[in-house]
């Protein structure tokens, strides 16, 4: 009789809203997120998600064409809104019938309600309770709310207090995201009034993520404490693994900070063959429309490429590596399917515990 309680209350709107099994979603990592990762999640029950941010319109024509042929499961792609071929991504989000597009931060208006006309999804991720009703009004389909233990650029509001808030704020279907990585956090976030979760770091660590190996085992080494939220890479808030490079940046006075990220980011372009006009004219640029201190300016402007270096190419010792403060808690790479059914299980096994089942 529990046994179906537990799966009734497991299967949420979220499950209705993208037609999936489970209320689990595969967040759309840059660099992380391709058509293998996302494949894997879909044909296991969960949602993926593509990410497009960092993909080239061929790259991520092609990764659709993929994940459309390993899987008949529905799947969403994750975009910025201010990436500068957001139209022809929306373009093919629209053409390819792809169920939902997720956005890193606040779509335009116009963006959701283009999609709208077509049948799309939209679900933004948002870091406050004001932002999820902004959201709401406009017409997005659900928010992903992600707390500050999340990776990559994150918030300042800890999941535990911005997830029954944003819950209490909007009446739309709310994931939470920032800490989850098993099904105690599952649960966990329905009693805050969640309709599943989100993760990325724990997709990260999986054996069908693209990440190479010795990255991988970067990850498993850290511990709880081993993440920071610094500014000193791109100006906003992300976390990420506290490597040296990001100890010298944060320990830095201004001066020092700008003497060591103009050494590392210069020697990181001529290791990847970037011209020094490109560097200095993606930098000026960057400053003037994120009005970036000069330390921040000579990091932001490799970042990305940095990003990649670490994720894609195997360089940890670049330095950036994005992560939830959840990696502290992670000690295996098991199979995506074998995670959604240990979190899965370990849901029922809680609610049973905490309905007195057990």
């Amino acid at each position: 009789m529990f046994y179906f309680a537990a799966m009734s209350v497991l299967h949420t709107r979220i499950c209705d809203l993208l037609g999936v099994r489970y209320p689990i979603v595969q967040t759309g990592m840059g660099w992380v997120s391709g058509a293998r990762l996302t494949a894997a999640t879909s044909s296991a029950g969960g949602f993926g998600i593509l990410a497009a941010a960092t993909m080239t319109l061929p790259e991520l024509t092609a990764a659709v064409d993929k994940v459309q042929e390993r899987t008949d499961a529905p799947f969403g792609v994750n975009l910025r809104a201010d990436q500068p071929d957001v139209d022809d991504v929306i373009a093919l989000i629209i053409d390819r019938g792809i169920t939902l597009a997720s956005f890193a931060g606040a779509p335009r208006r116009a963006l959701i309600d283009q999609l709208k006309t077509a049948g799309i999804l939209t679900m933004p991720t948002i870091g406050a309770p004001r932002h999820a009703v902004k959201m709401q009004s406009w017409g997005v389909d659900a928010v992903i709310a992600q707390g500050g233990e999340g990776g990559g650029h994150t918030g300042t509001i800890a999941t535990s207090q911005l997830l029954p808030a944003v819950t209490a704020s909007v009446d739309i279907p709310v994931l939470g995201a920032g800490g989850f990585s098993d099904g105690r956090g599952l649960a966990a976030a329905l009693a805050y009034g969640a309709d599943g979760i989100a993760m990325g770091t724990r997709f990260l660590l999986t054996a069908e993520s693209q990440v190479p190996d010795n990255v991988k085992a970067v990850y498993l080494k850290t511990g709880l404490r081993g993440t920071v939220v610094t500014k000193a890479i791109d100006g906003y808030p992300q976390r990420v693994i506290a490597t040296e490079l990001i100890q010298d940046l944060e320990k830095a006075g201004t001066i020092a900070a700008l003497s060591r990220s103009l050494r590392h980011a210069l020697s990181f372009r001529r290791t990847v063959g970037v011209s020094l006009g490109a560097f200095l004219r993606e930098g000026l640029a960057m400053r003037k429309t994120q009005k970036l201190s000069w330390p921040q300016l000579a990091m932001a402007a490799n970042a990305p490429m940095m990003t990649r270096a670490t994720m894609v190419e195997g360089r940890p010792e670049v330095g950036i590596l994005p992560t939830g403060q959840v990696t502290g808690r992670i000690d295996s790479l098991p199979t995506v399917e074998a995670l959604l059914d240990e979190i899965m299980a370990q849901a029922e096994q809680t609610l049973a515990r905490l309905g007195g089942q057990t």
